[in-house]
């Protein structure tokens, strides 16, 4: 789609109405039971769509079932916020029919993580904000009262942030000012050359993933190298990459990483706490971010 302005949807008040979707793998219950309350305590009116405890083999339901549950969500004028209980795989089956919707005509918060980086790459095509953050699964986990939850809800209610995150031996100081944009590598990388490519210079790119060996993480960063993506980026925000161990070539994620950042001179960020781990620190997709790199501490500032 054309450039055009980034929607910022609608901050949330009392009464609002909030749907819980599960877009991609099969979410269990009691986690969409126990994030209700906490989010009902803040006068928010939260309600499952139809086939959000479905199953259909891994996922959540038939591609037919989950779109249905996004596109009446989405299409509602009454719901301002769209919460997935869970990521998992399969919300890419979607993202065709999604994109035919008038999603601009009733803009409204997507939040995820994970395999739900495609529906911000979605969002993002269609020039509206979205929130890489807290799932259902993380609000009912911590009762909502951990920093994330809260920092969360925050957002939602129209407050900007600046995060504090400690040093990181790896760093590269400096600051820089731009869209942020990012998510799960394997995700956005899937989509890299289709209308959904997140990756474009001059943004400040966050990145994260899960089970994925060193060298296939390694692979996805060359591609954003040889596109010329990687040298033109603004910053560089370096999130968890859990579960994967080290291998002869490399003893760590970010040490690949930062070999592969060597030649630039922007500012990175490593071990920020968003992704498959305890923390999941919310950032607000294609909206502007700073981000400062000191030998101290890293803000990452955004304010709406």
């Amino acid at each position: 789609m054309p450039d055009q302005p980034v929607i910022i949807p609608p901050f949330l008040k009392e009464g609002d109405k909030i749907a819980i979707v599960s877009p991609a793998g099969v979410t269990r219950s009691q986690n969409v039971y126990n994030a209700i309350p906490v989010l009902q305590s803040l006068g928010w009116e939260p309600y499952t769509s139809e086939h959000a405890f479905g199953r259909h083999g891994t996922y959540s339901g038939t591609d037919d079932e989950r779109y249905a549950d996004l596109e009446a969500a989405l299409l509602d004028p009454d719901v301002k916020a769209i919460l997935c209980s869970r990521g998992g795989y399969g919300a890419v089956h979607l993202l065709e029919r999604l994109d035919r919707l008038p999603l601009r005509d009733n803009a409204k918060w997507i939040i995820g993580f994970s395999d739900i980086s495609a529906l911000h790459a979605l969002m993002h095509r269609h020039g509206i904000a979205s929130i890489h953050g807290p799932m259902a699964k993380h609000i009912a986990g911590h009762d909502g009262e951990d920093p994330d939850s809260q920092a969360l809800f925050e957002i939602l209610q129209g407050e900007g942030h600046d995060f504090l995150v400690a040093p990181y031996p790896l760093n590269r100081c400096g600051e820089a000012t731009g869209m942020l944009l990012g998510g799960n590598m394997a995700v956005l990388t899937g989509l890299i050359g289709t209308p959904f490519d997140m990756f474009k210079p001059d943004t400040i790119l966050f990145i994260e993933d899960v089970s994925e060996p060193i060298y296939k993480i390694e692979r996805m960063i060359y591609q954003l190298k040889l596109s010329g993506v990687l040298g033109r980026l603004k910053g560089l925000i370096v999130g968890d990459f859990t579960e994967y161990s080290p291998d002869v070539d490399n003893s760590s994620m970010e040490d690949m990483i930062h070999e592969m950042v060597r030649e630039y001179d922007y500012p990175v960020a490593y071990g920020v706490p968003f992704g498959h781990s305890t923390h999941v620190m919310p950032l607000v997709e294609s909206v502007e971010a700073t981000l400062t790199v000191t030998p101290d501490e890293v803000i990452i500032s955004q304010s709406f």
